[in-house]
């Protein structure tokens, strides 16, 4: 384990509290150094007089830490929200000398009709992590061979920084308005302090007249694949033990927030061949007797499922897999007390010896939890030769689990029984074949991996592609996104982004300690606007008269561009007007 978790397991939890109102269930985090900025050599800051400075930055950009911000300064940033929703605004610091202690507190939002909670506006400060680039996407990485960039993304919960000579922190603003909010103009101070400088700013909210549903009713269907083992890696505490459930609350409610639907459970062991930092814990464990019978123990995959539920992710289960990457199972031999490998490819006798008896004892299992209905055995990315053994299988042993797969080979013609089809980016799905399959009750997504460059949530990525994900749902007639993974850390993951194998990021979008990414929070706005959409959709399509006809013609064509498998031209500018439009309409 390296010297920062050490450090960090090792310090007492000491919950800070900020006058932004920090969310205290969550522990805080001891300072840490951010590795160095490979760009600083390069910097120039002889044009920047020696005083600290702060502006609005827009939240479509990555600053660099060691270089002068190019902007405009702007000492004022409006945004406009409906009821219920959660917007943001980005600010800057930046000083030629070193700055001991930096806060930023943001006060009262309050109009002429009344004000909103303190609770309201939170403020965090961005960390810098290290990158690099997509390059050749799915392949090996020696990090020697890859560019190296610094680049901002963690937001970390603390009452104050300090600030080094010739560097810029940024501060991410976050908004929830309460949907009981009036609609109107507010206002707030922002007022940013570095030693004894103050630097004042002033952070509007327009409301309008619309509330977007609370996050349990969003009709997105989100599904980022947990990693529960690598919580206990980084907190330092038995797998499956009462303190890692503790530990994993906090990250999987973040998670919640954002919508999430789908439990990511394992029935064997590690399903993609340890291809992450951490291998995948068993969450049921195998025992084969004397006798040749079997028995399972679902101690670990009950109180997962059960700690998602009560966070509200409880609109599916999928299990991995009866496909696993190398089609390797494993058992504990009752007699032996030993663990057994077993390479058990499909469509042979060793395959159907194993998966014959467990089938049928988890359906017995999940029918007396009540949770049969909503548990898929889900694949990833496998041949259509393989599918379709394994479909065969299943609609033979246990037709009443649903199948779920997450398809590269543009194959789910095959399978139109399958509950959950998830199709790469590159692929499409015929409008029709979507309609089709949600009429009955059949969920149709698309996701992004380590190959597919736009739209993607590397920490290198435009933090405006999280949000077009959902866009891009929207304008294909998707059900929603599925992406790996939540939070599958890297070795050191508050500080190095890089992993052996795919770009900077690709293996998670969440932060140690629960904390949230600027790529976890434009993909939460993205998810919004997609909800937006189905409503005035809804609505319009309903209203039978030519006014929403018009404004109906307006919303599809200000979504369309969004289909796009490629980056768009002046994607900022079209993402900016295409969401003022929402709220306009």
């Amino acid at each position: 384990m390296n010297r920062l978790l050490h450090v960090w397991i090792a310090l007492s939890v000491v919950v800070l509290t900020t006058a932004a109102c920090e969310d205290s269930s969550r522990p805080a985090i001891p300072d840490f150094q951010e590795m160095d900025d490979p760009a600083a050599p390069f910097a120039d800051w002889s044009a920047v007089d020696a005083e600290p400075h702060a502006s609005f930055a827009s939240i479509d950009c990555r600053y660099a830490k060691s270089q002068p911000p190019a902007l405009t300064a702007r000492q004022t940033c409006r945004l406009t929200a409906w009821r219920g929703e959660r917007v943001s605004a980005q600010l800057l610091v930046w000083s030629r000398r070193p700055v001991a202690e930096m806060t930023c507190q943001a006060g009262t939002l309050r109009s002429e009709s009344g004000s909103l909670p303190a609770s309201a506006v939170r403020s965090r400060f961005v960390r810098y992590v290290m990158s690099d680039e997509f390059a050749c996407g799915c392949c090996k990485r020696d990090p020697r061979k890859f560019a190296s960039v610094l680049v901002a993304d963690m937001l970390d919960e603390r009452p104050a920084m300090a600030l080094d000579s010739c560097t810029v922190r940024p501060v991410w603003l976050t908004v929830d308005v309460p949907a009981e909010a009036a609609p109107g103009l507010y206002s707030a101070p922002v007022t940013v302090r570095c030693d004894g400088t103050t630097l004042p700013l002033t952070l509007e909210l327009e409301v309008v007249g619309r509330t977007l549903p609370r996050t349990a009713a969003w009709r997105y269907h989100l599904d980022l694949w947990q990693h529960p083992t690598a919580v206990a890696r980084i907190e330092g505490v038995e797998v499956w033990s009462d303190a890692h459930f503790d530990a994993l609350r906090p990250v999987m409610e973040l998670l919640a927030d954002a919508g999430q639907k789908v439990v990511t459970a394992t029935l064997n062991k590690d399903p993609w061949n340890n291809q992450c930092y951490d291998a995948y814990a068993d969450m049921i464990l195998w025992t084969k007797h004397g006798d040749g019978t079997w028995t399972y123990d679902y101690a670990a995959f009950d109180r997962w499922v059960e700690l998602m539920f009560s966070l509200g992710i409880d609109r599916q289960i999928n299990c991995y897999s009866m496909l696993p990457w190398n089609n390797e199972l494993h058992y504990r031999d009752a007699v032996t007390g030993e663990w057994v490998d077993v390479t058990a490819e499909p469509g042979t006798p060793v395959f159907e010896e194993m998966w014959r008896p467990f089938l049928a004892d988890f359906v017995r299992h999940l029918d007396e939890k009540g949770w049969l209905s909503k548990t898929c055995i889900a694949m990833d990315e496998r041949s259509p030769e393989q599918m379709e053994q394994a479909v065969s299988f299943l609609a033979a042993q246990a037709p009443q689990l649903g199948i779920a797969l997450a398809d590269n080979h543009n194959s789910y013609k095959r399978y139109p029984q399958l509950r959950d089809i998830c199709v790469s980016a590159r692929q499409s799905v015929a409008p029709e074949d979507i309609a089709a399959r949600r009429a009955e009750g059949k969920v149709t997504t698309f996701y992004v991996c380590c190959s597919h460059r736009y739209p993607n949530m590397f920490t290198f990525s435009d933090p405006a592609e999280a949000t077009v994900a959902a866009w891009h749902a929207a304008a294909n007639g998707y059900d929603g996104f599925l992406r790996w993974a939540y939070n599958s850390w890297t070795a050191d993951p508050l500080r190095d982004s890089r992993f052996r194998t795919w770009p900077a990021g690709d293996t998670y979008i969440v932060y140690p300690g629960a904390r949230s990414s600027i790529r976890f929070e434009r993909l939460r706005e993205g998810i919004q606007d997609a909800e937006k959409i189905r409503l005035l959709r809804e609505e319009l399509r309903g209203a039978g008269s030519g006014e929403a006809d018009e404004k109906l013609g307006r919303l599809d064509a200000a979504v369309a561009p969004f289909a796009s498998r490629e980056p768009l031209d002046s994607l900022h500018e079209r993402l900016a007007a295409a969401k003022q439009l929402l709220n306009e309409l």
